[in-house]
């Protein structure tokens, strides 16, 4: 079969099954995520095999550390996609939950309904543990769903298809529920996006080029993640002690992730007292500091930063930093090189937290917390699609109410418009 003829097969068989899931009660979708999460569990021996080929060749074909550590799938991987399953399990359902009801002077009785999207396409790079949280989300949310993850995680990818697909099977769940391409072939990826008749929405999760190329090629409603520069603000109000503690966690806990500070803002009363001690345990982490004009005074060891810099999503251990006058500056920076993804101001000022709060356009704002709180499970949503920062129709983590949208559902009497 070309690659043409397999991925309108897919289309076609995942546009059939998703009118069967969304009738699904939510106890046969539960069954189904807890047959997936014990099939993970009892068959972690041979997916892990599975994925030391992908970061064998990962590895030999140069991929970057972030991508080897987003492809990884360690034991702490395969606990983390059961247990999240199991989350999901515990979730609530919002299919057929009522958004409001309302009679109108007629008599007729309106009201909102919960429905799955339908069909969902996941194009992603690299993690393989997309492919169980897509599952999970998807079949939870009453939705098929087609996943395309990159070459680099092929085999992982396959081996954790057979897990669900016998899952699904157990328990009388139609298998095209979740289907994942299994061919490496770029070809796949344009092929699906073009196929409107069958598939209501994509979802790209990757770097910036791959979203690009995903909303440039597609005939599909998009929600887009085009990446996170996420900025913290150190407020001459804060807490130094633990606006240091959260800088440091913001960056350097997990770096190569969407959710990783990139920018540091700090007051400029502030910023004498609190940047020593903070690039002392930036340096000790191995962490590269690129600076403003100011920042590079009080820190001799920072590189100038450049205008691309207050741009760039690192995912890596460097950090810019720049030495702002106050709140206003802080919040005119973000606004003018923020992604829309996360912000955190650190203060004691409840007036500059909640100006900030109010002020700040992005999915997720926090006051006294790290910015890698912007995550579905952290935020209680269990596990997550993604992080759309796009308006349409969801913004910050998408979660299971996220999957679905409404419907009106009107009950009358024999009434007749006149």
């Amino acid at each position: 079969m070309t690659v043409e003829d397999i991925v309108l097969q897919m289309a076609k068989a995942a546009k059939k099954a998703a009118a069967e899931v969304a009738c699904a009660s939510t106890a046969k979708k539960n069954a189904a995520l807890t047959a997936i999460a014990d099939k993970i569990s009892s068959h972690a021996p041979y997916i892990q095999s599975q994925n030391v080929l992908d970061l064998e060749s990962a590895k030999k074909n140069g991929l970057s550390d972030a991508m080897i550590d987003r492809l990884t799938v360690g034991d702490d991987t395969i606990a983390s996609m059961a247990n999240g399953l199991r989350e999901v399990v515990g979730l609530q359902d919002p299919v057929g939950s009522s958004d409001g009801t309302w009679v109108r002077p007629n008599g007729l009785e309106v009201s909102r309904v919960r429905i799955p999207l339908g069909v969902i396409g996941i194009v992603y790079e690299s993690r393989p543990n997309v492919t169980i949280d897509a599952a999970g989300l998807c079949l939870k949310s009453g939705n098929a769903v087609i996943l395309r993850g990159g070459s680099e995680a092929i085999h992982s990818n396959l081996a954790l298809a057979k897990s669900i697909s016998e899952a699904l099977t157990e328990t009388s769940m139609p298998q095209n529920a979740v289907q994942i391409v299994p061919v490496t072939d770029r070809k796949a990826i344009t092929v699906l996006l073009g196929r409107e008749e069958e598939i209501d929405l994509i979802i790209p999760r990757g770097g910036e080029g791959l979203i690009r190329f995903v909303v440039e090629n597609s005939k599909i409603p998009v929600l887009k993640h085009y990446k996170g520069v996420c900025h913290v603000y150190v407020d001459l109000a804060a807490d130094m002690k633990m606006a240091e503690e959260i800088c440091f966690n913001a960056k350097v806990q997990r770096p190569g992730v969407c959710n990783a500070m990139e920018t540091l803002l700090v007051h400029r009363k502030a910023a004498p007292v609190f940047l020593p001690d903070m690039a002392a345990r930036y340096t000790a982490a191995g962490v590269e500091i690129r600076g403003c004009e100011e920042t590079c005074r009080i820190l001799p060891m920072a590189v100038k930063a450049s205008e691309d810099d207050w741009h760039e999503e690192y995912l890596d251990l460097i950090v810019s930093v720049k030495v702002v006058e106050d709140i206003n500056s802080a919040m005119a920076h973000i606004a003018r090189y923020s992604s829309q993804h996360t912000e955190a101001i650190v203060t004691s000022d409840y007036m500059n937290a909640e100006r900030f709060l109010k002020e700040i356009d992005s999915s997720v704002v926090l006051v006294n917390a790290s910015t890698r709180f912007n995550d579905g499970g952290q935020l209680g949503l269990g596990a997550e699609m993604g992080i759309s920062t796009s308006k349409l129709h969801a913004f910050g983590p998408m979660g299971l109410k996220e999957l679905t949208t409404t419907k009106f559902v009107v009950r009358g009497h024999g009434q007749i418009r006149s």
